[in-house]
């Protein structure tokens, strides 16, 4: 076994994540141990970590794992491609990814113009005497202007 391993206990310190996470994740054919000792202990290589990141990363996106399989384990069709074609399925996967990551940032922009949104109108808000209550159907419409609340405010209105 080489020297250069390390034990899953500390391989799941060093990716950040616990022991219980590795298994399953190795149950679901997203990682695979680089050896096992006679004991059945798990080892691990320490760059095993950026997979685990990037397997994290992906579920951070919301990616169910199923999918996060399919996109980053090869089949076994996988290992008979050339290096063009593998290459082509990895760009595949970077591709995928980078959407994903801008369909996330687009999704984020429009919270934050939201969250924006619902600050400015509580700003407005200091001027009122009024206070969000069910009696004055917690400031819906708004009391000082008649508008709609914004959704985020009126949600933490109620």
């Amino acid at each position: 076994m080489s020297s250069d391993l390390i034990k899953i206990g500390d391989f799941a310190r060093l990716s950040g994540t616990n022991l219980r996470t590795l298994r399953y994740y190795e149950e679901l054919g997203l990682l695979e141990p680089a050896s096992r000792s006679n004991g059945g202990f798990r080892y691990y290589r320490p760059a095993d970590s950026h997979r685990v990141n990037l397997i994290q990363n992906l579920q951070n996106l919301g990616l169910p794992l199923d999918q996060i399989r399919d996109l980053i384990a090869p089949t076994d069709s996988d290992l008979g491609k050339g290096p063009a074609q593998w290459r082509e399925q990895i760009d595949g996967a970077l591709a995928q990814q980078g959407n994903l990551i801008s369909e996330r940032m687009r999704f984020l922009e429009v919270q934050r113009r939201e969250i924006q949104e619902a600050r400015s109108k509580l700003a407005q808000c200091q001027s009122c005497e009024c206070k969000p209550v069910s009696e004055n159907n917690f400031c819906e419409p708004c009391q000082l202007t008649g508008d709609s609340l914004p959704s985020l405010l009126a949600a933490l209105f109620h």
